[in-house]
């Protein structure tokens, strides 16, 4: 049993020991965090949203076993172009779907009537991956790159500009890793810079006229209203009414040891616990111990993501898997930053650990993909040790025979 075990868990050991203890913290944290949310919706059956994300999470180890041992890497490289389509395609959909409906709510869903999710967490990996390969195939030349960079540049437009619609803080993730992702890919940085000009260009354009956008106008009036905030301090915060004063007073009786499993109080009170504000309610039950040890987890995971990287022989495995350990390390980083007050209040749930049904499913698959490169590069490593042996077979074979002369 043990051995066919670790013959399906390919790939990096390290990233599926990070994952067992994310998997872990989850399953313990959602257990505590929905209490609250399992009285008002499911009549006080405290299991149902622990099941419900055990589910989703055995699913996804799943996906993340079939991706390593059954797809290989050039299938990504192959339909990076096909993925892009369907993306766009989902993405307008969701946006129709919102213009006619009477709910009228922001395009961060789309209800697919079986199945339902956010074409944002699609994005994350699909912008990777088409990045990745047009990154890939223009190293030539700084022509090449050049024109690699106004590719990928209006793909990025494109679809950030209909995630920001609904989710502006996801668009501007995704934006801020793929730029990264240029970077690390040798595109001139005189049009990286004026990406960015562009973009604190946009940011206070987006700021100075929201007053005067209709209400209902994109997401323009929440991005203001949580820069001002963040600034100058909600006038909700003198109550100690919002999320993230809640969130601070979770870290702060928290303290160094924490409370104990399923002890969290501040959890009673908040809206996003088990979701956006995870973070804290860890914190708070397992203490600034329990939260550093969560933080130590992810950086494991950055670095297994490097290594894996510097030993791609190939280009766009090494982009790909550079993409994809930016978005999800940057998520948690961006997560752990709001709950403790350092930047904005994004609306990011913590990779693998929040609450989440198709979020975990995508993420599922940026690790299937990450551990499916680190594979390929075990296999590249193994054939290159047998060509090896064989040199050093042929060598001693060519000296017995010299001294037998």
């Amino acid at each position: 049993m043990e051995f066919s075990v670790r013959k399906l868990l390919k790939g990096d050991r390290i990233i599926w020991i990070v994952l067992f203890f994310l998997t872990l913290i989850s399953m313990l944290v959602v257990y505590s965090a929905t209490g609250r949310l399992a009285y008002r919706n499911v009549g006080g059956n405290t299991a149902h949203y622990v099941v419900r994300q055990a589910v989703f999470i055995i699913i996804g180890f799943g996906v993340m076993i079939l991706l390593v041992n059954v797809v290989p890497i050039k299938i990504y490289s192959s339909f990076a172009n096909l993925l892009m389509i369907v993306l766009l395609l989902f993405m307008i959909m969701a946006v129709f779907q919102d213009i006619v409906s009477s709910e009228k709510v922001t395009p961060r869903s789309l209800d697919l009537g079986f199945f339902s999710f956010q074409p944002g967490e699609m994005a994350k990996i699909v912008l990777v991956i088409f990045s990745a390969k047009i990154l890939s195939e223009r190293q030539g030349s700084r022509e090449e790159l050049k024109n690699a960079f106004f590719k990928i540049i209006i793909a990025c437009i494109i679809i950030c500009g209909i995630i920001m619609i609904g989710n502006a803080s996801t668009a501007m993730m995704i934006f801020g890793c793929i730029w990264v992702l240029m970077f690390i890919g040798r595109v001139p940085f005189k049009y990286l810079g004026l990406t960015v000009l562009f973009g604190i260009l946009l940011i206070g354009a987006v700021y100075f006229t929201a007053d005067y956008c209709p209400a209902g106008f994109g997401r323009v009036h929440t991005v203001k209203e949580r820069i001002d905030n963040f600034i100058h301090g909600d006038d909700d915060s003198k109550q100690g009414t919002t999320q993230l004063e809640y969130a601070k007073l979770a870290i702060y009786e928290g303290g160094f040891t924490g409370n104990g499993p399923g002890s969290s109080e501040v959890s009673n009170y908040m809206e996003d616990n088990y979701n956006d504000f995870i973070f804290s309610i860890i914190v708070e039950e397992y203490g600034l111990a329990g939260g550093f040890f969560l933080l130590f987890l992810y950086l494991v995971l950055f670095y297994r993501g490097i290594v894996i990287v510097r030993r791609s022989n190939r280009t766009f495995p090494a982009f790909m898997a550079t993409g994809l350990i930016l978005m999800l390390v940057f998520q948690a980083m961006i997560h752990m930053a709001v709950n403790v007050g350092l930047c904005p209040v994004t609306g990011q749930p913590l990779p693998w650990v929040s609450m989440g049904g198709t979020s975990i499913l995508f993420t599922s698959v940026s690790f299937g993909i990450l551990l499916s490169v680190s594979y390929q590069n075990q296999q590249n490593d193994e054939k290159e040790k047998e060509k090896e042996k064989e040199k050093e077979i042929i060598i001693e074979e060519k000296s017995t025979k010299k001294v037998d002369r």
